[in-house]
């Protein structure tokens, strides 16, 4: 097919679509031009995220993104395409000083020659940065500036198995000159940490890595977050230190990784930011892993966070792939859901497709795993892909991520963005448009669309319209409404043990309950504290390999499916092993 490129050379408007929704709504991953990498392989790119308030508007700085994107509501994107920044760059931070912002990214990646090189802009929505200081004097990956309240500035940095996370005060006035000596400030700890160790089951025996330092100040203490143990791993995770004083001594707190989601659809969160909105609230930004086709595979993925009345900072991750609510005031995330109670309707449901390769049969683009897929044979126009979800039920939204099979392309080609059809049946026969982006020219690979109104129906299918290169492939077709049964039973009983001659490992094991599609299970070092949570799919077990040593932990068990959820009435207790 002969396509017409187009080339994204100005700005680029991404957007949650709301339609007119009472309450706005996102889905992680989230609406972002994640890019082509330049190394041909055909996967795109986007972690590391850093995101700030700058003057009402949000930011967003993330690997190798050509660029980075402003919203005024989390949103709604701009992206703002950068020629004077390092862009190819891995792990850019910014800081606001005197109402300037400056940025610094990693010491390795594409512009080698100016990764030291501080930049600053009293605009960032345009693409005017300028050179405040050349060759910083330390040479470092995943940097982060915090301003302090009393104006000092401090810089943070690392990324290794072996070295540790090390801070250090700067002068801005002065070019940023190091102030004394760099301090280290966290080291690896994998015998007490289970979370810190490599491995999807955090197994290898070895140190992980620990990098993507970032700073918050709450009301008087200072933590200082980092991410481990790798971000290729589903588990990769942000653990949180903390202090009086802004270079330490710092105190691990035990409830780390208080950022943490490695099972459901999008896994990651680590290697992120912590920041407050306008409202007051507290988010978190992370790296959401693909890690297929390379291990920097990624995307950006967004939490609501919050500091409790003991001063903890805890990250909400339950349901952090469906939809959710936007609020547009201030909240107690503590006590207050932003779930939008949109259920998964398309989990393991029926499906077909006008054709499929060999190992990305249809099947798996209703699965819930983001790093398998369906594929058709081509990337023609007319090859479609059908879900029947059994019933007439109320769908809201939908989400639609594709896999890019075989696109081969690079960060430098210009390309047509996917283009489609969706449509809504009742009975399979009779068909009615429900979403129209036979146009489209935004390069979305994770549309997530709510409908202008709730539609009762059973039968979906998406057709291919253009394909930016390769095949018409999704790794998800995810719908999301209101099922008209009933909701599952309470899970009556679990058995928690802890492993006694590692008890950084734990496995729970429950009896299935009727019509459960999946369990959330929540847990915490607190009765009253069940913030982490791991979601469950086809299983009655979950071995949680990422516990803290000396640690007690508390278990609770949610059942859930289309219709809804029903609570676990207990908690259950896991004490630490005496040695």
């Amino acid at each position: 097919m002969n396509k017409i490129a187009i080339t994204i050379i100005s700005c680029c408007f991404f957007s949650i679509a709301v339609f007119g929704q009472k309450n706005a709504t996102w889905c992680n991953p989230l609406n972002l031009n994640y890019r082509f990498s330049y190394d041909g392989l055909g996967y795109r790119e986007a972690a590391d995220p850093t995101l700030h308030l700058y003057k009402g508007s949000y930011f967003l700085y993330a690997s190798k993104s050509g660029g980075y994107w402003y919203s005024n509501n989390l949103l709604n994107w701009t992206f703002r395409p950068s020629k004077t920044l390092p862009t190819e760059d891995y792990a850019p931070t910014v800081e606001t000083i005197n109402d300037t912002v400056f940025f610094i990214a990693s010491t390795e990646g594409v512009n080698i020659s100016h990764t030291r090189n501080i930049y600053y802009n009293t605009n960032p929505k345009e693409d005017n940065w300028k050179i405040y200081r050349e060759e910083f004097p330390i040479t470092t990956t995943d940097p982060a500036l915090f301003k302090d309240d009393d104006g000092k500035v401090y810089f943070y940095y690392g990324c290794s198995n072996v070295n540790p996370i090390m801070g250090v005060q700067v002068d801005p006035k002065r070019q940023f000159d190091t102030v004394g000596t760099p301090a280290v400030l966290i080291k690896h700890n994998i015998k007490e940490h289970g979370w810190e160790e490599p491995g999807e089951e955090n197994n290898k025996g070895h140190n992980g890595w620990n990098e993507g330092a970032w700073m918050n100040k709450y009301k008087g203490k200072y933590y200082l977050q980092y991410a481990a143990p790798g971000t290729e791993f589903k588990g990769y995770a942000d653990g949180v230190y903390v202090s009086d004083k802004p270079l330490g001594p710092f105190t691990y707190m035990p409830n780390s990784p208080f950022s943490y989601k490695p099972r459901g659809f999008a896994n990651g969160a680590g290697h992120g930011s912590t920041f407050k909105d306008k409202y007051g609230n507290y988010w978190h930004a992370g790296t959401i892993t693909v890690s297929i086709r390379h291990m920097f595979e990624r995307r950006v993925g967004l939490f609501p966070a919050f500091f409790d009345k003991d001063g903890e900072l805890h990250c909400i991750t339950a349901f952090g792939d469906y939809p959710t609510m936007m609020p547009a005031r201030k909240m107690d995330f503590e006590k207050e859901s932003l779930f939008t109670g949109w259920m998964l309707l398309s989990y393991k449901k029926p499906v077909t497709a006008s054709s499929s390769l060999p190992d990305h049969a249809p099947e798996l683009a209703v699965n819930e795993e983001i790093r398998d897929w369906w594929s058709a044979q081509t990337g023609n126009k007319g090859e479609w892909f059908q879900v029947d979800l059994q019933k007439l039920n109320t769908v809201n939204a939908l989400q639609v991520n594709f896999a890019d099979q075989d696109a081969m392309l690079k960060a430098q080609d210009s390309y047509i963005p996917y283009q489609f059809m969706i449509e809504s049946s009742v009975d399979g026969k009779t068909w009615k448009p429900l979403v129209d982006k036979s146009k489209n020219r935004v390069d979305v690979v994770h549309d997530y669309m709510v409908l202008p109104q709730p539609v009762k129906t059973r039968f979906l299918r998406i057709t291919n319209i253009s394909t930016p290169a390769g095949k018409f492939s999704i790794s998800g077709f995810r719908v999301f409404g209101k099922g008209i049964g009933n909701k599952p039973s309470v899970v009556q009983s679990v058995n928690v043990n802890r492993d006694k001659t590692d008890d950084r490992r734990c496995k729970l094991q429950w009896m299935p309950v009727k019509d459960a599609t999946g369990y959330m299970v929540y847990y915490g070092n607190d009765p009253g504290k069940l913030f982490h949570s791991i979601m469950v799919y086809d299983d009655h077990e979950l071995h949680i390999p990422s516990l803290n040593k000396g640690v007690p932990y508390y278990f609770r068990v949610d059942a859930f499916n289309e219709n809804g959820i029903a609570k676990g009435k207990q908690v259950y207790s896991s004490a630490p092993t005496k040695f």
